[in-house]
C-alpha cells in the first residue's frame, strides 16, 4: 500500500427495497474484478473479525431488511472491505433516499490495474446512478469541496471549486464530485453533458462505454494532487462539468 492508499470507492444508487438483489450483485462483481478475491468475513458486536457461513444466503437475507453489511476478506495484511449504508431523504437529492456502497482496497499494483473493472463491476451491480475511486490522499482534498461546512464558509484546498451539500443538488444522476476513475450512468452522462466529441476528446482517451453508462479516468496514474499536472487536471474536469457538485444552478 502506498502513502497515498488505500483507494477508497464510493457508489451512490437507488436505495435497496424488498428482495434486492443487487446487495450480492456488487459483491460478486468486486470478487470478479479482483482475481482470487473473497469476500466472507464479517465483523461481530464485539469488533471481532468472523467468518460467514452460507455467505450469498446472508447477504440475501440482510438486503431484504434494507441492509447491505460490512463484508471483508479477513485478511489484516491485505484489507478488502466493502459495505452499504442507507442515505436518508433529507441528506439526498430531490429527497430521495439512497443506497451508498463504500469500499476500501489496497493501492497496489494488482489494484491499480483492475480498478478501472473493480468500479464498473461494483457500479453495474448496484445499478448505481454514479460512482468513483481516489486515493485516500487525494480524496481527504476533494471532501474538503463540500459546502458550506459546519464550522462557517467553504473550504476547498487547492484551489478547488467548492460543492454544494448533497441535499441540495436537483437530482441523483447528478454527480457529488469527481475522482480519479468515474463512473456515470447514461442518466449522470446526459445529466452533465458528457461526451461532447469537440470538448472531450482528452477525456474519451481515457474512457470506456459501458452497458449502461461510461467509465472516465482522469489521470493515467493514481490520483495525486501533489502533483501539478493531476491536481490540474481535476481543475479542469470540474470546469468543464460544471454541474458536478451542483455548481449549474445558482
Amino acid at each position: 500500500m502506498t502513502a497515498q492508499g488505500p483507494l477508497v470507492f464510493n457508489i451512490f444508487a437507488p436505495a435497496l427495497v424488498g428482495a434486492d438483489s443487487r446487495t450480492l450483485a456488487t459483491v460478486h462483481g468486486l470478487e470478479r474484478a479482483l482475481t482470487g478475491l473473497r469476500l466472507e468475513w464479517t465483523v461481530t458486536e464485539k469488533r471481532q473479525v468472523a467468518a460467514v457461513p452460507q455467505r450469498d444466503a446472508w447477504l440475501t437475507k440482510e438486503a431484504t431488511r434494507g441492509e447491505f453489511p460490512f463484508i471483508c476478506n479477513g485478511d489484516e495484511r491485505y484489507p478488502v472491505m466493502i459495505s452499504g449504508y442507507t442515505r436518508s431523504g433529507h441528506a439526498s437529492p430531490g429527497g430521495q433516499s439512497q443506497l451508498q456502497v463504500h469500499a476500501n482496497l489496497p493501492l497496489d499494483t494488482a489494484v491499480i490495474a483492475a480498478a478501472i473493472n473493480v468500479l464498473g463491476a461494483m457500479a453495474e451491480g448496484a445499478c448505481a446512478f454514479w460512482g468513483q475511486a481516489t486515493p485516500d490522499g487525494a480524496a481527504v482534498d476533494i471532501a474538503y469541496q463540500t459546502a458550506p461546512t459546519r464550522g462557517g464558509p467553504p473550504s476547498p484546498r487547492r484551489g478547488l471549486p467548492a460543492l454544494k451539500l448533497f441535499q441540495h443538488i436537483r437530482s441523483p444522476e447528478i454527480p457529488y464530485y469527481l475522482g480519479w476513475l468515474n463512473y456515470w450512468s447514461d442518466a449522470a452522462a446526459r445529466a452533465i453533458g458528457f461526451p461532447d466529441p469537440a470538448r472531450d476528446s482528452e477525456l474519451l482517451s481515457r474512457s470506456r462505454r459501458t452497458a449502461t453508462g461510461w467509465l472516465v479516468q482522469l489521470t493515467e496514474a493514481p490520483l495525486d494532487l501533489d502533483d501539478p499536472a493531476h491536481l490540474e487536471a481535476l481543475k479542469q474536469a470540474y470546469e468543464r462539468f460544471p454541474e458536478i457538485g451542483g455548481r449549474g444552478v445558482p
